[in-house]
């Protein structure tokens, strides 16, 4: 038996007792740490069959490649990696084209962690906006709002609470699951810093009713005089609706968005995390908001919550856009699109679920048990299919649509269609045998502070 120390040999290390709360005061061999951390790691979900999540769990050989060229740099030190800083711009100006930004303006934006961070900074740049515009009116800038619907993510919720804005949430109502223009009077004024919607929600993964909000914004103008801009969160669908609907207009061709965010690390393909937005023109996020800084070599400005954090995210989306391309972006959402729709179809036809997303943008099919079925529910399914490995979302609407209970499957690309009628087939098994059996999941109980359906994404 080799001896690793006086006291430790190496069948001890591989029977090692890892502490809960204290420091190790030993340590092991590389072999021995990584087969703890693994074995550990068995009883995870495999991420392959995490139908909950939108995020990506599959990358091509290349890709992984140069994420590990990339790995040791800090995203944020221009000075000493600036070409890791001249892509990403690249990559902005392209993401301005892609999204119809206006031509001749300049194009801003930035990598963020994830939409989280993103919808962070969108958020500041409008509140920033609009209390130098009250400022300098002489009115009162002390009260601003912000209008969302009741689908919004948690991330708007946390900017409304962390950055002190009066939050202004439209219920949702039963068959209705997004923001739509009615009602908005009752929510928009002066102190009301944008609007946002949503480009793909993670409830159902429907879009708000986009145009129609412009219009009413627009009309509101024109009746009071109070310009109000739009937020669009495309965290999942700002990755397939230029590829599949180009017609559709969601993005910079309506005046009022001055802002987006999108998640790279959902549609756009990209491990874990990265995140966009993305500035109608470079005056929109205001200066004030800009940092200089020159202790890591040159001076360089720095707009981002996260200073230190690693490059090869960015790495990996400029390898992407390269690789695939318009058409290859095109071609994989068509092929993922279509095989949430033969999964959507394959459900509702079983008779056992009701669609709750009539209008099929992104990937996501959102269903409802039909009310014939008294003696089980989604979350039922959910924890039955689970048996089988797939991890499906099951979750209660939020405000004022909680007596709606939803079973959501995210379709991501590496999913084929042998693969989704193996899962749609799994999930109708599950259905017959609590049809039979009964069952009794009740929802999650949330925090009594927090009263918001969570839901992953």
């Amino acid at each position: 038996m080799a001896v690793i120390s006086d006291k430790v040999t190496a069948y001890d290390e591989f029977n090692f007792k890892v502490p809960d709360d204290q420091f190790p005061k030993e340590g092991m061999s590389a072999r021995a740490a990584a087969a703890v951390v693994i074995s550990e790691e068995w009883t995870d979900a495999n991420p392959m069959l995490n139908m909950s999540s939108f995020v990506t769990t599959w990358a091509e050989p290349e890709a992984r490649e140069v994420a590990a060229r990339n790995i040791f740099k800090n995203y944020i030190d221009h000075d000493m990696y600036p070409q890791v800083f001249a892509n990403e711009q690249r990559m902005v100006r392209w993401l301005h084209q892609l999204w119809n930004g206006p031509k001749g303006a300049e194009p801003y934006g930035t990598a963020t962690v994830g939409s989280s961070e993103a919808c962070m900074l969108a958020g500041l740049a409008h509140k920033w906006n609009w209390r130098q515009k009250r400022q300098a009116e002489g009115k009162d800038a002390t009260r601003p709002n912000m209008v969302t619907g009741g689908n919004v993510q948690i991330v708007w919720k946390k900017f409304l609470r962390y950055f002190d804005v009066e939050p202004r949430i439209v219920p949702l109502k039963p068959g209705n699951y997004r923001l739509t223009a009615e009602d908005l009077d009752k929510y928009v004024d002066e102190n009301t810093i944008a609007v946002v919607a949503i480009a793909g929600q993670t409830f159902t993964g429907e879009d708000d009713d986009i145009q129609a909000i412009h219009d009413w914004l627009d009309a509101y103008e024109q009746r009071t005089g109070i310009s109000v801009p739009m937020h669009i969160d495309g965290a999942s669908g700002g990755f397939v609706n230029p590829f599949l609907y180009p017609d559709y207009k969601w993005d910079f061709r309506l005046p009022r968005v001055l802002s987006i965010n999108a998640s790279g690390h959902k549609y756009g393909l990209t491990p874990p995390g990265l995140g966009w937005v993305i500035f109608r023109e470079r005056k929109i996020f205001n200066e004030d908001l800009v940092f200089y800084v020159n202790y890591l070599g040159g001076e360089m400005p720095t707009a981002t919550l996260n200073f230190s954090r690693n490059a090869f995210q960015v790495a990996v989306q400029y390898y992407l856009f390269l690789h695939l391309g318009f058409d290859g972006y095109r071609r994989v959402m068509k092929h993922t699109l279509d095989n949430a729709i033969a999964l959507r179809k394959v459900l509702v036809e079983s008779g056992y679920f009701d669609i709750m997303n009539e209008s099929q943008r992104i990937p996501v099919v959102a269903v409802t048990l039909n009310k014939k079925f008294k003696n089980f529910n989604e979350f039922d399914v959910s924890n039955k299919v689970r048996e089988r490995g797939w991890v499906l979302s099951a979750y209660t609407m939020p405000p004022n649509a909680e007596s709606v209970t939803s079973l959501r499957v995210v379709i991501r690309p590496h999913i084929n269609h042998t693969v989704a009628m193996l899962l749609a087939q799994d999930i109708v098994k599950a259905c017959q045998y609590l049809e039979k059996n009964g069952g009794n999941a009740k929802p999650p109980m949330l925090h009594a502070k927090e009263k918001t359906t969570q839901v992953k994404c």
